[in-house]
């Protein structure tokens, strides 16, 4: 298709200015000004850019992970290509190694979206222009739908690219136009792209339907420098195993460990005397003792203090150490009261050395008091 004026394209939208015009560059928002920065590094190609300047440009601009789709129509039915980070390179020269000198991205009122860990640009008038040098001089404008996915973080890399076509436009200067020659008319009227893309990118996107699904065996290859038979056979076996194993269960949270502690059963442990302390009766009052088994069925240990909910393990608990008075036996009772009254700690006017009178006694005092 021929256009008969050819007006001055801009390189980037009206909105955005060089740096170092002595203020601020006044860019809508930061995927705008990824763009631009996109631009400017495409802008700085020449012939003499290798494989490693490609794969710099991607680093720079793509994640690893980087997702690269581009839809459109052709004679025979639409097309979906999809290629990963590794392959992303090879796109973006293929369109220089068609004929193209220059390449940059217009957008129109794109529209940005802030997401969790991301931030979306969706831009219905995107135009991608190509100037291309060859056959003969031509501004190829291929418009259509572009959706960016950048990650949300400093260095603001393409997670997903989509680009999808519309329609394309060729245009040709219009000194070209001058000329009467019909043979180089007849070659001006046919299209030199096909839906806005050369030959050499279409055949790449062609070949990355099958480089794409190889990218395992190339990995491996490259890893374990496995011949290429041996690198199949691991894939498939590896898959197959996948496919055969059962679905992982989740993982269950283990239950806190819980240490029982160890209870003799032929020790007891006494209560001391049940009696009434205030009577100094010779009534002995019986033990009253019983099993720690039997009472406590389940003793844990005391641990230390938890942090952030960690929980600590067996070499982390404290021990607790029961102290048991062999020289005391609880089934005796208490110590006679003779024994007691005759120790040398009482004194003469210590209070525990008077007796509490008995009944008989306290009966002849009240009578004598009485007379």
């Amino acid at each position: 298709m021929l256009d008969r004026d050819v007006g001055p394209t801009p390189m980037y939208p009206p909105s955005y200015m060089e740096p170092g015009m002595g203020r601020p560059t006044p860019y809508g928002n930061q995927t705008d000004y990824r763009i631009y920065e996109l631009n400017k590094r495409l802008q700085n190609w020449t012939e003499d850019c290798d494989n490693l300047w490609w794969d710099a440009f991607t680093t720079e601009f793509f994640e690893d992970d980087a997702m690269l789709t581009v839809t459109f129509c052709l004679e025979d039915g639409p097309k979906r290509y999809t290629i990963g980070r590794t392959l992303i390179p090879r796109y973006f020269r293929s369109i220089f190694e068609g004929g193209a000198t220059e390449l940059f991205y217009v957008l129109k009122h794109p529209k940005e979206s802030f997401h969790s860990n991301f931030v979306s640009l969706d831009c219905d008038q995107c135009t991608m222009v190509t100037q291309n040098g060859k056959p003969m001089f031509t501004q190829v404008c291929v418009e259509g739908r572009l959706y960016l996915e950048f990650m949300f973080d400093d260095m603001m890399r393409i997670k997903t690219w989509h680009f999808s076509i519309r329609q394309h436009r060729e245009v040709l200067p219009r000194s070209i136009l001058a000329m009467h020659d019909p043979q180089m008319l007849d070659q001006l009227a046919k299209n030199i792209t096909r839906c806005g893309l050369s030959n050499s990118t279409l055949n790449y996107l062609r070949l990355c339907v099958i480089l794409e699904p190889m990218q395992e065996l190339m990995s491996r290859h490259k890893t374990y420098s496995l011949s290429p038979r041996d690198c199949l056979k691991t894939c498939l076996f590896q898959k197959w195993q996948r496919m055969v194993a059962p679905p992982a269960e989740p993982a269950r949270q283990a239950p806190n460990k819980r240490r029982k502690r160890k209870v003799s059963g032929g020790s007891n442990v006494s209560s001391g005397g049940g009696g009434n302390n205030n009577s100094n009766s010779k009534k002995k009052s019986p033990a009253n003792s019983f099993s720690l088994s039997s009472q406590v069925p389940d003793v844990m240990m005391v641990g230390e203090p938890t942090l952030m909910g960690g929980e600590f393990g067996d070499e982390d608990e404290r021990l607790i150490t029961r102290l048991e008075n062999t020289q005391y036996d609880g089934a005796n009772g208490l110590e006679d009261e003779d024994s007691f009254n005759s120790s040398p700690a009482l004194g003469a006017h210590s209070p525990w050395s008077n007796k509490a009178p008995s009944s008989q006694e306290g009966k002849n005092d009240n009578s004598q008091s009485s007379q």
